[in-house]
Parts: structure tokens; C-alpha cells; sequence
């Protein structure tokens, strides 16, 4: 069974409307309208918070505040003052650089590499929160119940 071939009899696609074509998810990465980048410019939840509102990632906004885990700025804390979604990247304070000319930048950091560390919770925030909650303790995921563990020892 070719998994390769664009319509093939004997494609491993669970649904034939969405594209596996790795031209077409690039392009539509790239040319993603705002609405749709905001998703895509979500950042993963602390320990803590994940914990707290059992929610493993959300959208980042302007007032959150965040730890970077990769890279030059690793372990550098602080507010997001940007989220620049032209360029994919956000503007956290107090992370710049000087240019040539003596002027301070902000250094563009790619949200996937921090971490929420305080959220700033409003309405919409607290309503998303929750409908995201849900969906998860709905489908019954995360770790085994006791009674599932002892089941499982029982089969051996």
C-alpha cells in the first residue's frame, strides 16, 4: 500500500479534504492570516499552571509572562510586551540588543521556545481555559487510574 501517492486507492489519509503535501502545509503556514497565526503562536504552559488548569498549551498574548527554555536567552523571565504574528515572534521585555548604530532592540523570540509562567486571565481567557479543560477530561486522557494499573498487573 503506497502511503506516498497523491490518490492512490491506498492512501493512510483519515480525511481526504486535508492535504498531507508538504508544498501545500508550507504554504499554508506562511501565508496563515492573523486569526489563524495566533493559534499556531501558542506556548506551552509551566509545571504549575498546567497542573492548575489542566490545560497543556494555549495562545500567547501581550501581558502573559514567560521563561525562555532554549537558546541564547535560556532562563531569562519577564512580561511580553509584543506579539508580532507578521513575523512570527514575540517581544519580551528587558530582552534586546544593541545595533551598530548604539540603538536597543528587541530580540524576536519564537513563542514554541518559552514557557507561560504567569497568565493573564480575562474573560474570553478564563472561558477558553475551561472549554479546553473540558475537551480533555471528556476523552478520559492522561495518566492510568489505580484501578486501571492493578488490571493491568492482573493480566500477566
Amino acid at each position: 500500500i503506497s502511503q506516498l501517492s497523491g490518490n492512490g486507492a491506498g492512501t493512510m489519509k483519515f480525511n481526504e479534504a486535508v492535504s498531507s503535501s508538504r508544498r501545500k502545509s508550507r504554504k499554508s503556514h506562511f501565508t496563515a492570516p492573523s486569526h489563524i497565526r495566533r493559534k499556531l503562536m501558542s506556548a506551552p504552559l509551566s509545571a504549575e499552571l498546567r497542573a492548575k488548569y489542566n490545560v497543556r498549551s494555549v495562545p500567547i498574548r501581550k501581558d502573559d509572562e514567560v521563561q525562555v527554555v532554549r537558546g541564547t536567552f535560556k532562563n531569562r523571565e519577564g512580561k511580553v510586551m509584543q506579539v508580532y504574528r507578521r513575523k512570527w515572534v514575540i517581544h519580551i521585555e528587558r530582552i534586546t540588543r544593541e545595533r551598530v548604530n548604539g540603538a536597543t532592540v528587541n530580540v524576536g523570540i519564537d513563542p514554541s521556545k518559552v514557557v507561560i509562567t504567569k497568565l493573564k486571565v480575562d474573560k474570553n481567557r478564563k472561558e477558553l481555559l475551561d472549554r479546553k479543560k473540558g475537551s480533555k477530561e471528556e476523552k478520559g486522557k492522561g495518566k492510568f487510574t489505580e484501578a486501571e494499573v492493578q488490571a493491568m498487573q492482573d493480566v500477566d
